[in-house]
């Protein structure tokens, strides 16, 4: 096992930390609804207590399209020797060697949909301590449970913002066609009402990194 010690980088911090300092702001869930949808419920008189209410159809649809499309991207990726999601706890609480390495043998190592999304909500912070490999193997886990409209935290945290190397090298594993599907998921998730403080980041980042 490598050792546990967490190697201070000024650009690596938990998502408990980061939640904290953003004020929750760019944590917020997926509504699967667009400012358009939300315009034309308003002009066909919705009160206002429920246009928020349901997904719009066509969103939930698409969810789905883009999910399919994650899969089929990530179908034959194993987790190797990269961190798992337990063992990502134990490196965000800096825990000794041992415990990393027994929370790391309950990890799920070859096939990401088995991951349920109890475990991806509770261990939202290990994103932020995955290597490339890690990263590979678990973010279509995170991005379907989204899509599900399961996860409780968003995204946009882990997948925009990359203005420096070290953040782009969690993604450096990925092949065009995964890059791709992911850049098709952010398009959708920057659509979405609750995105409006990630937006931005996430356009450039398409633009600088996942288009390219």
């Amino acid at each position: 096992m490598p050792s546990v010690v967490k190697t201070h980088n000024p650009n690596q911090q938990s998502h408990r930390t980061a939640s904290a300092r953003s004020g929750g702001l760019r944590r917020t869930k997926m509504l699967f609804l667009t400012q358009r949808d939300i315009e034309e419920r308003r002009s066909r008189g919705y009160d206002e207590c429920k246009i928020y209410a349901s997904p719009s159809n066509e969103r939930v649809e698409r969810a789905r399209e883009i999910a399919e499309l994650i899969a089929e991207a990530f179908a034959d990726v194993r987790l190797g020797a990269g961190v798992g999601l337990f063992e990502g706890q134990a490196i965000d609480d800096y825990e000794s060697e041992n415990e990393r390495y027994r929370k790391r043998a309950k990890d799920e190592k070859e096939d990401w949909r088995k991951i349920e999304s109890k475990h991806l909500n509770a261990c939202h912070s290990s994103l932020s301590f995955f290597d490339a490999l890690g990263m590979r193997f678990h973010l279509p886990a995170f991005i379907c449970c989204d899509l599900r409209g399961e996860y409780e935290n968003g995204l946009d945290i882990s997948l925009s913002g990359l203005v420096d190397e070290w953040r782009r090298s969690k993604f450096l594993m990925l092949s065009p066609q995964q890059k791709s599907a992911v850049a098709t998921y952010l398009e959708f998730l920057a659509e979405d009402v609750n995105s409006q403080y990630s937006r931005p980041a996430i356009e450039r980042d398409l633009s600088e990194f996942w288009h390219q």
